[in-house]
């Protein structure tokens, strides 16, 4: 056979043909059992490692069904950056925790079940909107602004170890009655609160002033403060072209604590309520001039993408005066936690300790660069918790 012509093998041979097995040594049949055993081995191994990876994909893809979205195992890294970034600030060194505070929120509820409330235990729950005496949150709102204060996972509250009462008044589009928050705030008052934090806020009735209007959480939160119980409210979300020309309601009555919003950078976020403090006849109601130390907004503190929990168990950016509302809430926390003796059930606690406190925040808090005295979208600065902490011990 010429060697450039390739040699052709029938198969399956001819029937006449014999086949002989091909010849082995024992230690090739050795080497040939071992790889065949490892090949086994691999095998299985990556069978188990595709079972496994499907299984969790597949609970993945159906928890991303269930929730209309991507479930996060965790924060994003630009939540972490931004969370870290705010926590500098504001000043706030993680140093005390509110313990033996009783804070109250009123806002949409609140989903304990996420991870980063880490077995949190509420001091009290009221739904005023439902009626269910187990806590939920069919908004999300208020399981936000709860994580700024007591989140103890990935985020971190500004008073983690505070008593928390919670009292359901906004619905499930976010929406509430402005009696229901009344009847909110007298619910705190009478479970104990310290400290009220009211992330929401709105025009109240037309002529909330004229008789045969029905009570108010304007007057609510009136005698919250009567009682020595700080009260702690948004200045509200219609900054710029939009702004009706003063901060939301409560947030308007003299000696609760009004907070606008700033950005990361620290300047005024342009969402953010003005204030009127020059007094007005017109639009109604009439509003009389303010002066210090209740100059609309009091403090501003962080409001533009601020990392919050979500109620399906995830985390978010989230704008609004409704956050930088609970940051004020968490260091006044703090400030009780040192000055026990300032809580209305305190040694002092009362009306009059809630002006000196507004008073340390005016003093306390860092104004923009150029400001002097109190500007009507920046109040008189920034929050500085550590300054503010400082403040209070001097006395």
């Amino acid at each position: 056979m010429d060697e450039d012509t390739p040699s052709v093998i029938e198969w399956p041979p001819n029937q006449g043909d014999a086949i002989s097995p091909l010849q082995h040594s024992d230690s090739q049949l050795l080497v040939a059992e071992s790889v065949n055993d490892d090949l086994a081995r691999i095998k299985a191994i990556v069978s188990i490692t595709l079972g496994i990876t499907l299984v969790l994909a597949t609970g993945y893809l159906v928890a991303v069904i269930m929730s209309d979205g991507a479930i996060l195992l965790r924060p994003s890294e630009v939540a972490m950056e931004r969370h870290a970034a705010y926590d500098e600030l504001i000043h706030f060194d993680g140093k005390g925790d509110g313990s033996n505070i009783v804070v109250c929120i009123v806002d949409s509820g609140i989903e304990l079940g996420h991870s980063d409330f880490n077995d949190l235990e509420l001091d009290s729950w009221k739904d005023f909107i439902n009626s269910k005496s187990a806590p939920y949150d069919d908004n999300g709102h208020g399981t936000s602004m709860a994580g700024i204060l007591v989140a103890n996972g990935w985020l971190k509250g500004v008073a983690k170890d505070v008593d928390l009462m919670v009292a359901k008044a906004l619905g499930a589009n976010g929406s509430g009655d402005d009696s229901i928050v009344a009847e909110a705030i007298d619910w705190c008052v009478a479970g104990g609160a310290h400290i009220i934090s009211l992330s929401l806020g709105g025009a109240p009735d037309a002529l909330p002033f004229l008789p045969g209007n029905g009570r108010s959480s304007g007057d609510a939160a009136n005698e919250a403060i009567d009682a020595g119980i700080y009260v702690v409210a948004a200045a509200g979300n219609d900054g710029g072209e939009e702004d009706d020309g003063d901060v939301a309601h409560p947030s308007s009555e003299t000696a609760v604590i009004c907070v606008g919003g700033t950005t990361i950078k620290g300047s005024s976020w342009s969402g953010s309520s003005e204030g009127d403090n020059n007094g007005r006849i017109v639009p109604l109601p009439p509003l009389l001039p303010r002066n210090d130390p209740h100059k609309k907004p009091e403090i501003v503190a962080p409001a533009e993408g601020v990392p919050v929990l979500t109620n399906d168990g995830g985390w978010a950016l989230a704008d609004g005066t409704s956050a930088a509302t609970v940051y004020v809430t968490g260091a006044l926390a703090l400030l009780l936690e040192q000055q026990p003796e300032l809580k209305a059930n305190g040694s002092q606690g009362n009306a009059d300790n809630i002006n000196l406190v507004k008073t340390w925040l005016m003093e306390s808090s860092a104004p923009e660069e150029g400001q002097t005295g109190h500007d009507d979208r920046y109040g008189y600065g920034m929050l500085h918790i550590s300054a503010l902490l400082e403040r209070a011990s001097s006395e």
